[in-house]
């Protein structure tokens, strides 16, 4: 049987590890990640006669990889491929979160936003539109409580129509200024020589602009090992 993998990103208690523990339960452990020494919290479950692998990511407030835990986060979204990357954020604090989200995006056109707390935003009287919001980011947006249980069924039904290709994602792209755009256009034709589609392009020259040197030689020593 076929296990899909589920990357949990998110903010720091946006409720990320309440989903795992609702979703994992018993099914836990930390493992190492292959060739890496680094420790990941990874769980199990099923649902409608899939398997489902969930790791745990660290939490993060960006992908910039200016700490450890982004470094750790952002690399496995890119070198592992995870068949679904689920973005947990605050309903409380949704404009700050989406700042990671739109990050994801860039990296991988499979991904989900789960707006989680979803009560305590009704407490505040703070409303969201999640169909607005899915047709401007063009990812799904599922609305849940995790700790009360609510729009759980929908978040997993979600996920396994993402794996499934039911549902095409086609994520959002920022655009930044006429300069920055001018230098992406220049370096997406030498990006893509040197990684072919095995990396996100365009993301790869932003990385690229912001002079993260040991990414590329990450991907240069993946390719390496790829060709022989």
């Amino acid at each position: 049987m076929t296990t899909f993998r589920i990357a949990l990103a998110g903010n720091p208690n946006t409720g990320k590890s309440t989903i795992f523990n609702l979703l994992t339960g018993l099914k836990q452990h930390t493992g190492n990640w292959a060739g890496k020494t680094v420790d990941l919290k990874t769980g199990s479950f099923s649902f409608k006669n899939k398997q489902f692998e969930m790791i745990d990511l660290p939490g993060t407030y960006s992908l910039f990889s200016n700490s450890k835990d982004e470094e750790i986060a952002r690399d496995y979204i890119i070198f592992e491929k995870p068949d679904v990357t689920l973005v947990v954020l605050d309903a409380t604090a949704l404009q700050r979160n989406l700042n990671l989200a739109l990050q994801v995006m860039e990296m991988t056109d499979r991904l989900i936003i789960c707006i989680n707390l979803i009560d305590e935003a009704e407490k505040l009287g703070i409303k969201i539109n999640d169909k607005l919001l899915m047709r401007r980011l063009g990812v799904p947006v599922i609305k849940i409580s995790a700790r009360n249980k609510t729009g759980i069924p929908m978040l997993l039904d979600t996920i396994d129509r993402v794996v499934t290709g039911a549902i095409q994602c086609t994520p959002f792209q920022m655009t930044y200024n006429e300069e920055t755009e001018q230098k992406i256009s220049l370096l997406l034709p030498v990006v893509k020589k040197l990684a072919g589609e095995e990396f996100p392009v365009r993301w790869l020259a932003l990385r690229l602009l912001d002079g993260d040197k040991h990414l590329l030689q990450q991907i240069e020593n993946r390719i390496t090992i790829t060709e022989v």
